[in-house]
């Protein structure tokens, strides 16, 4: 039976784009006293996402616009999208980046590239890894913070491995040796 449902506009997928701080598993309140969500930055290459980035900025203005009912201008710290230089002394942000963040109150499904699912003991998802990722916009309009457009996280997969941020997974093989043949001399 065919459908004439239009596609969401605010659902943005983001494929092959770089993940930092993700908060996937548990849970983690942002500040003292707000409800905890589940979170995920995703980090574009202005070059390599180009397409993507005008995309997002274009969903970003239809959403606000749907919702207010008139052309505003959004500060640009009541947007999820944002320059990298905002953020130069972080670990993979800065010229040539520009980053979007997202939360969620609900857990999103986490998988691997073969839709296998991922827990957080697999160790598969880390800050510096490669992920598709869809997000759904919504605006919002709040009378001490002003008028913006977030995103709300909807779902991960994983993609390929990338150079880690921070301190990265322990190699334990680096790290030790077998101690199999001297257990005798411990």
């Amino acid at each position: 039976m065919p459908t004439d449902t239009k596609p969401d506009l605010q659902i943005l997928k983001l494929e092959n784009v770089r993940l930092s701080f993700p908060q996937l598993f548990t849970a983690k309140a942002i500040e003292a006293g707000k409800e905890p969500t589940f979170n995920a930055t995703f980090l574009l290459d202005c070059e390599k996402h180009a397409v993507l980035i005008k995309r997002i900025e274009a969903a970003i203005e239809r959403t606000a616009l749907d919702f207010f009912k008139k052309k505003i201008v959004l500060k640009d710290r009541n947007k999820c999208l944002h320059d990298g230089n905002e953020q130069p002394e972080t670990e993979g942000y800065g010229d040539g980046v520009m980053y979007l963040r997202s939360s969620n109150r609900t857990r999103p499904p986490v998988v691997n590239r073969d839709m296998s699912p991922i827990v957080e003991a697999d160790g598969i998802i880390y800050a510096g890894c490669y992920v598709n990722a869809t997000v759904r916009l919504f605006a919002w309009d709040h009378p001490t913070g002003g008028k913006g457009v977030s995103a709300s996280l909807r779902a991960i997969q994983f993609v390929k491995d990338g150079e880690s941020f921070g301190a990265g997974k322990v190699n334990v093989e680096d790290e030790f040796k077998s101690l199999d043949e001297e257990l005798d001399d411990i």
